[in-house]
């Protein structure tokens, strides 16, 4: 197996791991819970801002040029998305099927900035004194992608059942899958509480 396998099947894998990533997971479907399955291309754009953000702080704080306290990051992780599926539930149908750029484009980004800083401990522990870390970086990340890609597959096929199949109302779905999200990431805003 080739270093760019592992590093990507090690991102994959960090990011489907229900057990230790289920923050990542719960912030994904939150960017979801907007949408059906005829918006899978806005929510692969949503994905791939995702990963953009956490990318570049990844990069950043892997190669040692940011160091933010860890602590801070994990009570950030569940503050991000308490706000994300929070702001999920006051949105109106309207501005959901409108075509203009959405706020979710924003939290996508800049949200995913601090889940990178997350990461980053992880992948530095997998890295250890490695001098070139490019192409393990580059790997790490498509897999990253690649797992939220899977996530984002499973959650719209969750949804055509519910929505299409069984006539679930969309509104009720999105209110439901939102505010589940919140609740938790309450939670996980108060066993994360730095001070």
């Amino acid at each position: 197996m080739s270093e760019f396998q592992l590093y990507f099947l090690l991102g994959k894998d960090h990011i489907l791991d229900y057990a230790n990533g289920y923050d990542h997971i719960l912030f994904v479907v939150a960017l979801c819970a907007l949408y059906g399955i005829k918006d899978w291309k806005r929510l692969l754009i949503l994905v791939t801002a995702f990963t953009i953000g956490h990318s570049i702080t990844l990069a950043l704080a892997t190669l040692d040029l940011i160091s933010i306290n860890s602590a801070l990051v994990e009570f950030l992780i569940p503050l991000t998305i308490f706000i994300t599926a929070g702001s999920n539930l006051f949105k109106s149908e309207s501005s959901i099927s409108g075509h203009n750029i959405q706020i979710n484009y924003f939290f996508a980004l800049f949200f995913g900035l601090i889940h990178g800083m997350g990461f980053s401990n992880y992948l530095k522990a997998l890295l250890g004194k490695d001098e070139s870390i490019l192409v393990q970086l580059l790997a790490f990340n498509v897999g990253l992608e690649f797992g939220q890609i899977i996530i984002v597959g499973i959650f719209l096929g969750v949804s055509f059942i519910a929505l299409n199949l069984l006539g679930a109302n969309r509104r009720d779905w999105r209110m439901v899958i939102s505010s589940a999200i919140a609740g938790i990431s309450m939670i996980l805003i108060k066993d994360r509480f730095p001070w």
